[in-house]
């Protein structure tokens, strides 16, 4: 299995491509019920964000296609997820509402995302990064792919560093990661140490998004360095 290391530098078993896509292959049917409604609010918002910037658009994690509706007529759109299950129904609702401003729906890996450098004006990625294997390097591929000037948008559960909370999310993580996801080794200083690393890239935004404070809309953006220069 694949590892990471904690922010106190030990090592723990993590998820696997096949753990994920096994997981979201299983949510598929019951993903909109589930999660359409607890998740609105930060759907939402990320895709306001994401329309007053407009142009070409990468939503990785497009998952059923539930928020391809929300994005304005001019945005265009290209979706990937890891899961088929979910992206047959992506499709289906791109073809029932004619959402003609979606350029194309494929299964692909978040971590070698199969796009040249500098292709989209906005990368979006809902509840992504707490379910990849290596959390990093899917932050480092968003970034590759993000033209000067873009911006990356993910929606993202932040953990606790300290407390009863992060000692609940610690007990969790066992039992949630075979769903898909993690409950812990998420909070914020691990979304900063990644960023003091990111060449080019700065924070723009970020604020806390429902249900219950826990988890955060961000904002980075790909500086122009021809433009800074």
């Amino acid at each position: 299995m694949a590892k990471i290391m904690n922010l106190d530098g030990t090592q723990q078993l993590d998820l696997t491509r096949g753990t994920v896509e096994q997981a979201y292959d299983r949510w598929a049917p019951v993903y909109d019920l589930v999660f359409g409604g607890v998740f609105a609010k930060g759907r939402q918002a990320a895709i306001a964000a994401t329309n007053k910037i407009g142009g070409r658009v990468l939503e990785v994690g497009v998952g059923t296609g539930i928020s391809l509706p929300l994005y304005a007529p001019n945005v265009r759109i290209f979706g990937t997820d890891i899961s088929e299950a979910m992206l047959d129904k992506a499709r289906r609702r791109v073809k029932e509402q004619k959402l003609k401003n979606v350029e194309g729906l494929a299964v692909m890996d978040a971590e070698k995302l199969e796009f040249p450098d500098n292709s989209f004006d906005v990368v979006m990625a809902q509840y992504v990064v707490t379910a990849v294997p290596n959390p990093e390097k899917a932050l480092d591929e968003f970034a590759r792919v993000l033209r000067p000037g873009g911006e990356l948008i993910i929606l993202t559960r932040v953990s606790a560093d300290t407390g009863m909370r992060r000692f609940i999310e610690q007990k969790l993580q066992p039992v949630v990661r075979p769903l898909g996801f993690r409950t812990a080794e998420f909070a914020w200083s691990r979304y900063a140490k990644w960023l003091s690393g990111a060449n080019g890239i700065e924070l723009a935004e970020r604020r806390l998004i429902p249900p219950l404070g826990h988890f955060s809309l961000v904002r980075f953006r790909k500086v122009d360095v021809a433009k800074a220069a």
